[in-house]
Order: C-alpha cells, then structure tokens, then sequence
C-alpha cells in the first residue's frame, strides 16, 4: 500500500460506498478529501539549503586543506541551492526536517478551510462531518459542524478517529483506512440517528486534489 493507492479511480469509488454505508443510517452529511499537502514548507527547504551552505563555509575555513578564497562563496551557494533543492524534493526529508507544531497547525487550517469550501457548513440540520486526510503530512483532521458533538460520541468515536490516523501514519494503507472510516458508522447512527425526511446533501465519493 502507498499513497498513490489513495488516489486511484477504483478507490474513489469505494470511498463513496462507505460513505453511503455511513449515511445510511445516521442524518450525519460526511465528505473525505484527500490532498497531496496541506502545507507548502518552502521555509523548510530554506532552512536546509542555509544549514548546508553553514556547514560548507565552516568545513571550507576550517578544514586543513587550502581553498581559493575567490570560490568560497561560489562553494556556499551552491551548498544552499542543493540543500533546499533536495529537501524540496525528498518528502520523507522534508517531512522530518519540519515542526511537527507546524505540520499540525498546517492540517488543522486546511481542513478547516475545506470544510467551508467544499460548503459542509451548510447542511441543513448542521450534521456535516469532514474526514480531511493530508498525505504529505500523514495526518487525518476531523472537522465537524456545530450539531455533532465528538465528547457524545463516546469511545467508539475515539477508537474510529484513532484508526483513520493510523492509517496514514508512516506508510499509508487504504484498506485500513476505509474500515476505519467505515467504523464511524456506529457512534454517528447512535447519536444522530437517520431522519424520515432525509436527503443526500453532499457528494459521496471524495474530494483530491
């Protein structure tokens, strides 16, 4: 399994079965989103092109070898540029090279954002619930609307919301994470069960991007 499996044709089908599964029973309204990166980091990439361009001009004045003074900055440039252009492109380098306060915020924010975008907000009994996933990041963000209450969801919530982290940490996994999404059907039916004069208010297959 890998990230690519995320964003195959035949998993955004079966993403939107489970969501139907879902709604089925509940008057919950759930969305998944997946996106490449909630976040751009270029400081990350600009923080390890300095630090490799430091560490060149250190080893160039210290090392006991003699350099052409005319080439040291030539040689400090040219360390940046490598620095920055490899963690730009080694998104496990990048990834551990980055606050962790930052990756989170960088989720949190996003799918936040994308729940008002995707116009989860405006469900008419309030019941949207978005499972956004970052996969750069490996992080799943819940985001409900102001009618779901995760603390009366109770463990089963907390166990199922556990699961779909799970699933994306480290080496992503859609087969796990499609039970684990499945299994937010339980504590939503119990909480907010399904009405008689229920619609279908938002796409059931998920949003990439």
């Amino acid at each position: 399994m890998s990230t690519r499996d995320f964003f195959l044709p035949e998993s955004r089908k079966r993403v939107g079965r489970a969501v139907e599964a879902i709604e089925s029973g509940t008057s919950a309204e759930v969305v998944v989103t997946v996106r490449r990166r909630a976040g751009h980091y270029r400081q990350t990439d600009l923080y390890a092109g300095a630090g490799l361009a430091l560490a060149m001009l250190a080893f160039l004045l210290f090392d006991e070898h003699v350099y052409e003074v005319a080439w040291m900055p030539v040689n400090v440039v040219v360390a940046f540029v490598v620095g920055a252009f490899v963690t730009a492109n080694a998104p496990a380098l990048r990834r551990a090279l980055t606050s962790p306060r930052l990756i989170a915020d960088s989720v949190r924010t996003a799918g936040r954002a994308a729940f008002y975008d995707l116009g989860i907000s405006r469900t008419k009994g309030r019941t949207g619930v978005l499972v956004f996933v970052a996969m750069f990041e490996r992080k799943v963000e819940l985001v409900v609307d102001v009618a779901v209450h995760p603390d009366e969801l109770g463990s089963e919530w907390r166990a199922a919301v556990a699961a779909l982290e799970a699933a994306v940490r480290g080496r992503p996994d859609f087969d796990a994470f499609l039970v684990a999404l499945e299994s937010l059907r339980a504590p939503l039916a119990r909480a907010l069960p399904i009405q008689p004069d229920d619609v279908n208010e938002l796409p059931n297959e998920p949003v990439m991007a």
